[in-house]
């Protein structure tokens, strides 16, 4: 006990100056705490209430004689006493247990008040003999059951348990010790244990220590020690341990028996327990003065001493240890808060104990951590670093890193800074900084072991415990670049993995190897990435990976969806062009192998557009053909001492390579065109209206890279078939001219007879001699009956070099054949002056001669004709019933006359359709045949006004155009 450290952490309050007040006048046998209050009670047989500063509040007359023991319940406002009082019989004990209610009061008087006794019980029964009662202690199990013990001086504890209010109870007794010959062995404490639902009772004489358990029917009993202790000298801690005092040492009891034990010498006098203090009233055997001290058993260290007189009672309320004396003073003792504590043992340097007292008492971990901040300070002031860097560990979480760092920045200290920087990764509290911090002092150290647990550990530390990509970035930048890699593929970080392997150390191979082994999704996000790079070194290999990702086949199958859907879903090659911009032959290797695969791809027009792009280039950029031309300059010339220029052996055999070069240059754009045009024509099968690419921009690359063959099959299929002569007017192709007018000119074909004309134009204005092929586009002419031979004269006149011997021919032929025209018109036209001749004189001749009807038989029904009969001047005679209604019209002559009424209205409502009339003029092949017709049958000729006029003077305007 001499040998612990003392201090103050208790103060008195009120200055030492607590009494019990003058209210209490009889002597104080017993009291008790809880609820904000302590009663008290006396011999006089007075219960008093005492709040906070021990200032009376009432008593009451509970018992008659004396007041031997009391209890505050602590979940109701009841008070359960023990006292005497007035003997009725001698057969009646005089000792009694009562009940208080303390929210109801009787009044008595006018200036008092009494608690309602809601219970009087009489404690000793024929089944319970009376004895001395030397021990009280009473449960609350659940209210308002209570289990109350109460222990005799001759070892028996008689319980009551049940509703004491209600007197709904139960009495059974428990034997501690059977009465020896040579005396009593009273019971001199008690304590309870509840333990779930176990509920073990501790029983203490001078000569043993029993637990019984009450549960167990009936209560079985355990004898846990052979010693014991006298009264006041028993407790219970904040564990449900028993704790009794001998003048040697303090005990502990659990269910299982005796604990530690403390030697504090003396004899005890009191003991009790406050917030895991132990209490003790000590009387010294050196000076025999009673001292109060307060235990703390975890810290070993005495947190109050204090001389006291003779204690009486001893109680624990409001967080202050009141003791009090025989002489009616009070001692109200009460803990100093923390900062008090620690501020008294900073100022002592007992850092030690004051992290030890924090931490006994469970104080908040903000508070702990500052008071290891300022041990650590304390340490690094007297450089006690390693020491230091240990106490800073623990204020992980709770001190900023930054206060601890910048101490330990200096190189010799970057052991202890390692440390530390291990530790905060480990509880995951590290930031980027940190990371980057920790990783650069395994990188100064040189720790590659070390590194290795941090970056390779199993247990997940490279994973959650720091940044990711700061890890990587400081070990590439150290040069781990094994390290950096591991990080990188272990996190899932992609781009971090191949900027390394391509970056840094130049592993193509195996960059695509990593590429192949991720998912189609990631494949594609690299290879946007790093694309170029990889198909700078490794074209052939990064293709195939693309056809996997943009043409896998037989997945859809697997996968249960269409071919459609399923390319649908698969990245676009298109998303791959860009990495490919400075290969254009990989780009066409790739398209090329991509369309053998997949046929019906979403992006086949941007991928044709592309294809075409690439065919149809006059030079595509070899990187062989670029190093070459690239290799010196050409123009150099080594001269010989004549000054003459030679050419050395070295250049011309570059020469020579040069030339084989280019030749091989020409066959690869031989090869690409053949390649193009067989696209245009794959890519535009005649049962498809619109081609598989874009034809403005395939016509558009034809003609920047003279690409004649593609802009030929272009212009034929969208039927521009002026386009595609004009093609070989301008090279000059008579050859080609006729063959492409015998291919697209012959109408029965569905050809445009047209080009004939335009042909004759060409050689017209050619202003050579072109006598043969004028001679064989106007057979053409002439078969077709394409253009007039005035105008063809006039087109043949304009070219100087031609002879009359060129037409000569033609026009005896379509002399002739103009006078078997106008010869077949004048036999016609006398006919049809004979007709009208013949018209005229019947016309005549009905208007001036009579007419004999000498018909005797009806036209209709061939009978013989009687009267009434009708005659038409058509010859035709019926009977009057066989006509009928119509009797104005010949029914044999009408449908006949109708008919020409008809035409003439068809022609007259024709005259009125203009656009009719002009589309048949366009279409014909000669219009004034059109505008003959219409003359002819007297629908322009005819002189009334409206339409029809005006239809004339369109007409023979339109005419005088043709």
């Amino acid at each position: 006990m001499y040998q612990w450290r003392k201090f103050e952490f208790f103060e008195e309050k009120s200055a030492g100056k607590c009494s019990i007040p003058d209210d209490v006048t009889g002597k104080i046998e017993c009291c008790s705490n809880g609820r904000g209050k302590i009663v008290l009670g006396c011999d006089d047989g007075t219960v008093n209430f005492l709040d906070r500063g021990l200032k009376f509040v009432y008593g009451f007359q509970a018992y008659a004689s004396s007041v031997l023991f009391v209890q505050q319940l602590k979940q109701r406002n009841f008070i359960i006493t023990i006292g005497e009082d007035e003997q009725i019989s001698p057969q009646l004990s005089a000792t009694c247990l009562k009940v208080f209610d303390l929210d109801k009061m009787q009044p008595e008087g006018s200036s008092t008040t009494t608690p309602d006794c809601i219970q009087i019980l009489r404690i000793f029964t024929n089944q319970f003999p009376e004895a001395k009662i030397t021990t009280f202690l009473v449960l609350e199990e659940a209210p308002p059951i209570l289990l109350i013990s109460i222990g005799l001086d001759n070892g028996c504890i008689y319980c009551i348990k049940g509703d004491i209010a209600r007197e709904r109870i139960t009495r059974f007794k428990l034997q501690v010790e059977n009465v020896s010959e040579k005396g009593h062995s009273p019971i001199t404490g008690l304590g309870f244990r509840v333990d779930g639902q176990a509920l073990q009772l501790f029983a203490v004489t001078p000569t043993s220590v029993s637990l019984f358990s009450l549960q167990d029917q009936p209560p079985r009993r355990q004898t846990l020690d052979q010693i014991g202790c006298d009264v006041n000298n028993v407790t219970m801690s904040d564990h449900s341990e028993l704790i009794i005092g001998r003048p040697e040492a303090v005990y502990f009891y659990e269910v299982d028996g005796r604990g530690p034990c403390w030697a504090f010498d003396g004899e005890k006098k009191f003991l009790g327990w406050f917030r895991g203090y132990l209490l003790c009233v000590i009387a010294d055997p050196r000076n025999g003065k009673n001292t109060f001290n307060v235990y703390d058993l975890k810290n070993r260290l005495i947190a109050h001493n204090l001389v006291v007189r003779e204690v009486s009672h001893m109680l624990c309320e409001w967080g202050n240890i009141i003791l009090i004396m025989s002489d009616k003073s009070a001692l109200c003792i009460g803990e100093k808060d923390m900062e008090s504590k620690l501020d008294m043992l900073f100022k002592k340097n007992l850092y030690t104990v004051a992290i030890n007292l924090v931490q006994s008492q469970q104080a908040d971990a903000a508070a702990t951590a500052e008071v290891l901040r300022k041990y650590g300070d304390h340490l690094y002031g007297k450089q006690d670093y390693e020491e230091a860097m240990a106490q800073y560990i623990h204020t992980i979480g709770h001190l900023e890193p930054s206060y601890v760092i910048q101490k330990f920045l200096d190189a010799q200290r970057i052991y202890s800074l390692t440390n530390y920087l291990e530790k905060l990764h480990e509880k995951g509290l590290a930031s980027k900084d940190h990371t980057t911090l920790l990783l650069n002092c395994y990188t100064k150290l040189k720790d590659v072991e070390k590194l290795n647990v941090f970056i390779k550990s199993e247990d997940g530390i490279g994973e959650h415990k720091f940044d990711v990509e700061t890890a990587i970035r400081v070990c590439r930048a150290a040069g781990y670049h094994e390290h950096a890699m591991y990080v990188a593929k272990k996190a899932g970080k992609h781009e971090w993995y191949l900027k390394i392997l391509l970056e840094d150390l130049d592993r193509y191979q195996e960059a695509l190897e990593y590429i192949s082994s991720l998912e189609p999704s990631q494949v594609g996000v690299t290879m946007k990435e790093y694309g170029k790079i990889l198909v700078e070194h490794k074209p052939r290999e990064t293709i195939e990976i693309l056809l996997r990702l943009c043409a896998e086949e037989g997945e859809s199958s697997k996968r249960g969806t269409s071919i459609g859907t399923y390319l649908s879903m698969l990245p676009s090659p298109v998303d791959f062009l860009n990495i490919f911009i400075h290969h254009p032959p990989s780009l066409m290797d790739f398209l090329e192998k991509y369309t053998m695969k997949v046929k019906d791809s979403p992006a086949q027009v941007e991928i044709h557009n592309t294809l075409l792009e690439l065919y149809l280039s006059n030079d595509l950029n070899f990187p062989s053909i670029s190093q070459v031309n690239g290799g010196g300059d050409p123009n150099l010339r080594s001269r010989s001492p004549t000054g003459v220029a030679t050419m050395s052996r070295a250049e011309s055999k570059e020469k020579i390579i040069n030339n084989g070069k280019d030749s091989k240059k020409e066959y690869d754009r031989l090869e690409r065109l053949e390649k193009g045009l067989r696209l245009l024509q794959s890519a535009w099968p005649s049962d498809l209206e619109h081609p598989l690419y874009d034809v403005d921009l395939a016509i558009i690359l034809c003609e920047m890279n003279a690409f004649k063959k593609g802009l030929l099959f272009l212009y034929e299929k969208m039927k521009l078939y002026k386009e595609v002569i004009a093609c070989f007017m301008q090279a000059h192709d008579h050859g080609g001219l006729i063959a492409c007018c015998k291919k697209l000119g012959d109408s029965s074909k569905g050809g445009d007879p047209s080009l004939w004309g335009d042909l004759l134009r060409y050689f017209g204005e050619l202003g050579e001699d072109c006598s043969k092929e004028v001679k064989e586009v106007l057979n053409y002419i002439e078969r077709d009956d394409i253009l007039p031979p005035i105008i063809v004269l006039q087109i043949l006149s304009k070219n100087p070099c031609l002879t009359l011997s060129v037409v000569k021919d033609y026009i005896a032929r379509k002399l002739d054949q103009e006078s078997k025209l106008i010869e077949e018109d004048r036999r016609s036209i006398e006919k049809y002056q004979e007709d009208t001749l013949a018209m005229r004189k019947e016309i005549q001749d009905l208007r001036t001669n009579a007419r004999i009807f000498q018909l005797s038989k009806c036209t209709a029904c061939t009978f013989t004709l009687d009267l009434p009969a009708v005659h038409f001047m058509c010859m035709h005679s019926f009977h009057q019933r066989c006509l009928g209604d119509n009797e104005k019209e010949c029914p044999e002559c009408a449908p006949e006359y109708r008919s020409v009424l008809e035409m003439k209205r068809s022609l007259e409502q024709n005259s009125k359709d203009q656009n009719r009339f002009f589309q048949q003029v366009k279409s014909s092949k000669d219009g004034f045949s059109v505008i003959a017709e219409y003359f002819g049958k007297g629908v322009i000729s005819k002189t009334s006004n409206g339409t029809t006029g005006t239809l004339r003077s369109s007409s023979t305007s339109f005419s005088s155009g043709i």
